[in-house]
């Protein structure tokens, strides 16, 4: 399945496994609309990451994608202090970082091709985190960086990122 995946091979693959990766994502969640969307970004990131499907382990390739997708939600919604099912009572929550916004709206070749175009040192750390995923502890350790630089960097790189898409894509600005 490696390399030569078609786009009706992974339109296939989306069929068979978009329950599973939902129901992964709706236990995690616990919100139907919020495990529609991380179903959608498990996709995408699963279609931009295609050539490393490993044949034979495409189920649980999905489900640890779509585990790290609404992990990484509820961690983010916890930072922010949005409402979270069970938590009506609490103030309504903060909107999405602004960066999230505009990465969302983006298509992934555009946003592939922005991270392209950034300056050192933010592109190796952005495609490295964004792109392909990895813990900024990995993206330290590949490019012999402290973790912290690496956050840094990658919340600068992140501003880049939504400025220029802001730019390109005609946004206008993103309040904060």
């Amino acid at each position: 399945m490696a390399n030569g995946m078609t786009k009706e091979q992974f339109s296939a693959l989306v069929l068979q496994y978009e329950r599973l990766v939902y129901t992964v994502c709706f236990q995690l969640a616990r919100d139907a609309a919020t495990a529609e969307d991380l179903t959608q970004e498990t996709f995408l990131s699963a279609y931009l990451h295609r050539e490393a499907i490993p044949a034979g382990y495409e189920r649980q390739w999905l489900s640890r994608i779509a585990a790290n997708k609404a992990k990484d939600y509820l961690q983010s919604a916890w930072s922010r202090h949005a409402v979270l099912p069970g938590d009506e009572g609490m103030p309504p929550g903060l909107s999405p970082p602004a960066e999230e916004e505009a990465l969302q709206k983006s298509g992934a070749a555009a946003i592939a091709a922005a991270i392209e175009a950034l300056k050192e040192p933010y592109r190796p750390v952005c495609r490295l985190c964004l792109l392909e995923e990895r813990s900024p502890e990995e993206a330290a350790l590949a490019l012999g960086r402290p973790v912290k630089t690496i956050h840094t960097q990658l919340s600068r790189g992140k501003r880049l990122l939504r400025q220029q898409l802001e730019r390109s894509e005609g946004y206008g600005t993103v309040p904060r």
